[in-house]
């Protein structure tokens, strides 16, 4: 997955480790994003959308990989302080206060701990292996934006009244992915589905 964050942010801009993007800003916008999917307004009925809050989770691993990524380039090392924070998850047992704890935190350090999206995942049920095969996804779809005029503006992102995110779960929950053509079915299958 670090491999796969490294390619997609030198897809992007091939000076990525010199730009000084704000990786902590993103994840705590991402956060906000997560919880209007969840549901917090209680002035009115909601219905968590949790396929949505998944993606908006794999979205965060996106830049916490990037930030981690910039703090020290060896992947192996960045795996193992990865897998040694995902172990000890922090214990908040309410999604929306774990949610505004990920954000807070993140902003305070600017930048995110493993721990507090370790908690958020298990607040959602998503083990690691949805997380592997959402986060592979994900990956494609924003090659697959940028292969498709997402930095000119030309992309379009809403395709037969859906946004390319429910395009994708939908997607992922018919195609396997243990096959070793994963990655290339979901980009054909994109692909397939795009207004030309």
């Amino acid at each position: 997955m670090l491999d796969m964050q490294d390619a997609m942010n030198a897809r992007v801009n091939p000076d990525w480790r010199q730009a000084g993007n704000a990786w902590y800003r993103a994840i705590w916008t991402e956060c906000a994003e997560m919880l209007d999917h969840y549901g917090w307004k209680w002035w009115k009925h909601q219905q968590p959308d949790l396929e949505q809050v998944q993606l908006e989770l794999v979205d965060i691993m996106h830049f916490a990989m990037s930030d981690y990524l910039l703090q020290d380039e060896d992947n192996e090392a960045v795996a193992a302080r990865i897998v040694a924070e995902l172990s000890a998850p922090r214990q908040d047992d309410d999604i929306r206060a774990a949610i505004e704890t990920m954000a807070q935190t993140t902003i305070a350090n600017k930048s995110m701990h493993f721990s507090d999206f370790a908690n958020v995942l298990a607040l959602i049920e998503m083990d690691f292996d949805r997380l592997y095969r959402t986060y592979v996804g994900k990956n494609v779809l924003n090659f697959f934006r940028q292969d498709h005029g997402y930095k000119d503006g030309s992309y379009i992102k809403t395709w037969d009244g859906r946004e390319d995110n429910e395009h994708l779960a939908e997607l992922l929950s018919r195609l396997d992915s243990n096959s070793p053509g994963f990655r290339d079915d979901v980009y054909q299958g994109l692909k397939s589905r795009y207004p030309t």
